[in-house]
């Protein structure tokens, strides 16, 4: 047998057993009137453990490709061609050729052990429960009647909620455009999609931040975009880097998180914002502004968004109420020139027909109400309380071996461990003794930083897992 496992592929080697045996099946190489090699011979032969062979034959007969039977061993299914017997999709080939990457490895662990287990959840980037304004909700869909349709609504969404959002982010961001301007979108997440496939086209390159959220997100991998990288310093991204990244390497557009950034939790510096839309406007790269968080301002001071500072058009916004009211109501939007907006619109037309109109009323009712504000001063308070309480975790278990910047809104905080680990086996360990958070490389960062959400669990349940990670440290 001259076929050997790449033993460096990231494809499993039963996997590559199986797709090697099929082709033999189909051209011939193992031919019909012939057993196949014996599970024990195949582990000698190509120095795997027979249990490798094992699922590489499990695969095949479950594709209706090969028999099992004592005695006489393993042969080709005499009704391969399914004659009498319907065959299965080969569905891990399926799976893996399509063209929309999964997520990381670990972003998936990640996600599936905070679902699956009872951890301390300081990975999760969204408010707890108890955050959540539930009586005020409860008592839109109690005591109102409901407006709007439940036939499809408008292509960009409700016109009654895009004029609230016209007055809300006036009012609270500072931004000036019309309803004709605002796109209802499912969330930021589905808002970054759109862009990225109406906007972009394969082989462009466009610049985030580093470290970014952003990086963890396979969209702009599957829609095979260059990505280039600019640092963030206590004071955001530095324009000079931006245009040293443009002559390079022509970039089509920048990705950017200016307020509280996901993950380090600084803030983009007044001087920096300015310079940053000077340089847009001189090379015509439009500046895509993701703002989840800049209602969560501890001071209450108010730093004017991109937008806001944006005179020529060039800046597409994105914001949602996903980090300051729900997650679950899934309502976000998009502001941009209205030429852009139509196209992203009949893009989301073509996904899901627009957004549900029952959420939209639910999200129109409360951000007219008096609540609304009530409910993000509580927030702030409730959110500064728990960052206050993640600092002196922090300084109490594992003093002298992290070092961090004190975030001033927003829901994270980013510490760097003063060090040497190996990042698999804490996050493992972490895990052990009953605590998530999200490792500094799924940002794009270096090893040797970490991520914590203080806006997930209780303050009693935030010192608990940080003094849980600390043990898990220690014990490396």
């Amino acid at each position: 047998m001259d076929w050997k496992p790449d033993r460096n592929a990231k494809k499993a080697i039963y996997k590559q057993l199986a797709e090697y045996i099929e082709k033999g099946i189909a051209d011939g190489t193992f031919p019909p009137d012939k057993p196949l090699p014996s599970e024990r011979y195949l582990a000698n032969v190509l120095n795997v453990n027979r249990s490798t062979v094992v699922s590489a034959y499990d695969e095949l007969e479950a594709l209706g490709l090969i028999e099992r039977n004592r005695g006489s061993g393993t042969t080709i299914s005499k009704d391969i061609w399914g004659i009498t017997r319907k065959r299965i999709p080969s569905w891990n080939r399926y799976i893996e050729a399509g063209s929309f990457l999964p997520n990381l490895p670990v972003t998936q662990k990640i996600r599936k052990e905070a679902v699956e287990h009872k951890l301390i959840n300081l990975a999760t980037g969204e408010l707890s429960e108890d955050l959540f304004p539930k009586s005020s909700l409860r008592e839109i869909t109690a005591t109102r009647s409901f407006i709007g349709s439940l036939g499809y609504d408008h292509p960009q969404g409700s016109e009654i909620l895009r004029t609230t959002l016209m007055k809300h982010i006036k009012n609270s961001r500072g931004i000036d455009t019309k309803p004709s301007s605002i796109l209802i979108t499912s969330g930021a997440q589905q808002a970054l999609h759109l862009i990225v496939q109406c906007l972009l086209k394969p082989g462009d390159a466009i610049a985030i931040e580093d470290p970014s959220y952003n990086y963890n997100l396979p969209i702009f991998k599957s829609a095979g975009l260059q990505i280039h990288y600019l640092s963030v310093d206590k004071d955001g991204i530095n324009p000079d880097d931006l245009q040293t990244l443009y002559k390079k390497h022509r970039i089509k557009m920048i990705f950017l998180n200016p307020d509280f950034h996901n993950p380090t939790g600084t803030s983009l510096d007044i001087k920096r914002r300015k310079a940053i839309l000077d340089i847009s406007s001189k090379l015509g790269i439009p500046v895509v502004e993701d703002d989840p968080y800049s209602l969560t301002a501890f001071s209450g001071d108010k730093t004017p968004t991109l937008k806001s500072l944006d005179k020529n058009g060039n800046v597409l916004y994105i914001s949602s109420l996903s980090k300051v009211v729900a997650s679950g109501l899934r309502i976000g939007w998009i502001v941009g020139p209205t030429s852009v907006i139509e196209r992203l619109s009949d893009a989301k037309q073509q996904i899901d027909f627009g957004h549900s109109s029952f959420t939209q009323w639910i999200a129109n009712d409360f951000l007219e109400s008096i609540n609304f504000n009530l409910h993000i001063k509580s927030l702030i308070r409730e959110l500064e309380k728990r960052r206050d309480t993640i600092v002196q975790s922090l300084d109490s278990y594992l003093k002298n071996q992290v070092e961090f910047s004190i975030p001033q809104g927003g829901i994270h905080i980013w510490c760097k461990v003063l060090r040497n680990y190996s990042e698999t086996k804490l996050l493992e360990e972490s895990i052990k003794q009953g605590v998530i958070y999200v490792p500094g490389s799924t940002m794009g960062s270096q090893n040797g930083f970490v991520r914590f959400t203080y806006a997930r669990e209780d303050m009693d349940s935030i010192d608990e897992g940080i003094k849980r990670f600390a043990q898990a440290l220690n014990s490396l």
